[in-house]
């Protein structure tokens, strides 16, 4: 109540100095904004590149390549990886990106087999809208994340064409894992013949571990398999794979974090922003944690820019102040 009686008090010392409150607002949504892009770009990284004991996925690479479109592996290696002790399945991938370089605005083609894809990763995604069905009968067509599709405006009956490639949207995905909500799933051939005609050669292959203490030793025994082929392969944990990649945006995110307390929500968790690089995704997250932080530092911030105006009011005379009311 007694907000209430002091508000039109409030607004009379708003209106009275139009300028310097719409300046004052301004630094403090400028704040807010900055504090919440920061914060959601770092919760981003974090999630991307941190290993946890439930990670049991490794990316098997073409070694000493970066962008996609270097890494070129035979298919067939598929059969030598299986056959390492600890392999639970192996998934092929032909990966077309339409910027190898860091973006927010990147369309990652993913194609791989259709039918042990669904077995391995069927039960890790949410079917939104569209049918797996329609997917799996069709040639051209694609399982889009659920950011990409929003961030395109995609609707399953749709197609789109993004690096040259023209797909049939089949469904749209939801899944938790920030690799599958900005890529759009599609046939291993399909991709493959889309651009140059290479059957039988894919760009990485992921690797499904018994538990996670053998990430380390079956990733050394595959390489080992290929120390001497022609293609030799470099394996990582995936969440290491993706911090390697990912090097200029862990440093751009860790230089911003000096750039001062500051947010916008909005723009973080409904932009669907994903950072990436050479095929892989780093999500913009933006968490409900974020708005009470940043409430926090604007209300901290507001009391340190009244503290000059309180401290001149103080050496005032009374009747002044009420003659300036």
């Amino acid at each position: 109540m007694t907000i209430l009686r002091c508000a039109p008090y409030i607004a009379k010392q708003i209106m009275r100095n139009p300028i310097r409150s719409l300046l004052t607002i301004s630094s403090i949504a400028l704040a807010m904004f900055l504090f919440t892009a920061v914060q959601a770009m770092n919760r981003g990284v974090d999630i991307a590149t941190t290993a946890t004991a439930n990670d049991t996925t490794l990316v098997v690479y073409r070694e000493d390549r970066y962008c996609p479109a270097t890494s070129e592996l035979p298919q067939d290696y598929q059969r030598r990886i299986e056959a390492v002790e600890g392999v639970v399945s192996v998934t092929p991938m032909k990966i077309v990106v339409s910027n190898c370089r860091a973006s927010l605005d990147v369309v990652t083609y993913r194609g791989v087999p259709k039918d042990s894809f669904l077995a391995d990763r069927g039960d890790a995604f949410t079917v939104l809208a569209g049918s797996l069905d329609d997917w799996h009968r069709r040639t051209d067509a694609a399982l889009v994340g659920e950011h990409l599709a929003r961030r395109r405006g995609l609707e399953p009956g749709m197609r789109f064409t993004a690096a040259g490639i023209t797909v049939y949207v089949a469904a749209i995905i939801r899944s938790d894992d920030p690799q599958d909500q900005n890529v759009a799933y599609t046939s291993l051939e399909f991709v493959q013949l889309a651009g140059r005609d290479q059957l039988g050669i894919v760009t990485q292959f992921n690797v499904r571990v018994v538990e996670a203490s053998l990430l380390e030793p079956v990733s050394n025994a595959i390489d080992e398999v290929f120390r001497t082929a022609q293609e030799p392969t470099a394996t990582f944990g995936e969440k290491a794979f993706i911090g390697r990649l990912a090097d200029d945006i862990i440093e751009l995110v860790g230089f911003t974090r000096w750039l001062g307390p500051a947010a916008a929500i909005a723009v973080a968790e409904f932009g669907d922003y994903v950072m990436s690089v050479e095929g892989t995704s780093i999500p913009v997250a933006a968490t409900p944690a974020l708005i009470v932080s940043g409430l926090i530092i604007c209300t901290i911030i507001g009391v340190l820019a009244g503290l000059v105006p309180a401290w001149q009011a103080s050496r005032q005379e009374i009747t002044a102040s009420f003659r300036a009311i």
